[in-house]
């Protein structure tokens, strides 16, 4: 990784600090509080309005939106729309995660609203999801990816290209593209996967980043980070994925830039 990207990404982390970004999360009533608590660890103000009523309106009033497919209906994927076009009119950041996408004709058919309607800033999923909505097949047994296509790095690069936004999948082995540029990470806890959550609180931290950067790439790259960093510490100190849960949200309010400096290792 360059030393300049490398400083922009810890440089973001003091400025979420400073300026403490409203994220307005559509996010799924399973992940809800834990979404809440990651962005206000962090030192984001989070918001977690899902009715179409209001969805618009609260948008207005924020930074950063994330919408989050975890548990569709057909009010909440209003309110996404309605959300995504205000905060595209706003020139507001908008971070999607595609919570099952492929699972069902039902979120098949919200998954292409969104990506037509509406101008994503980033994509993150994990690998099957982004395969599946690049049109490269992926399997999911539950919301877990099981299988994903040998050529996931240029399932992200097209993607990328198809929408304009940055693509993150993520997993053991983190892939990162937009437009002609690839990142890739390692790092994280195995612990990780085994609390329920952690993909929605990482896309939430994505969405602090993006509110206080101006190129999605390095948004993503200091969210992708930051939460690995902040699992990695975690899981030193946890005996298993109920201790390891609140160890991770200490560490993301503890973490420093000097922290995230020494320890990113993005390559790309």
């Amino acid at each position: 990784m360059s030393q300049n990207i490398k400083n922009k990404i810890t440089d973001l982390l003091e400025r979420v600090r400073t300026r403490r970004p409203v994220v307005h999360a559509i996010t799924n009533w399973v992940t809800g509080g834990d979404v809440a608590n990651a962005l206000q660890a962090l030192g984001a103000r989070p918001v977690l309005a899902v009715s179409s009523e209001e969805s618009a309106e609260i948008t207005a009033r924020a930074d950063a939106l994330l919408l989050n497919l975890g548990t569709p209906d057909a009010d909440r994927i209003a309110a996404m729309i309605r959300s995504g076009r205000r905060a595209n009119e706003l020139g507001l950041p908008l971070v999607f995660d595609p919570v099952g996408a492929g699972a069902s004709k039902f979120r098949e058919e919200a998954c292409g609203r969104i990506l037509r309607e509406l101008q994503l800033t980033v994509i993150r999923g994990n690998r099957a999801e982004i395969a599946f909505l690049a049109g490269r097949g992926g399997q999911l047994r539950g919301i877990d990816a099981v299988g994903a296509p040998d050529d996931l790095e240029e399932a992200v690069q097209m993607l990328s290209g198809q929408t304009g936004a940055a693509v993150l999948a993520s997993g053991e082995k983190d892939l990162l593209a937009y437009g002609d540029r690839m990142l890739t990470r390692t790092g994280g806890h195995p612990l990780m996967p085994w609390v329920t959550g952690t993909g929605c609180m990482l896309s939430a931290v994505i969405a602090a980043f993006a509110a206080a950067a101006d190129d999605p790439l390095v948004a993503a790259a200091a969210g992708i980070s930051f939460f690995k960093l902040a699992g990695q510490r975690a899981g030193e100190r946890s005996a298993g994925p109920g201790t390891f849960k609140a160890a991770l949200l200490d560490c993301l309010h503890i973490l420093t830039p000097d922290d995230l400096r020494a320890a990113a290792d993005l390559e790309g």
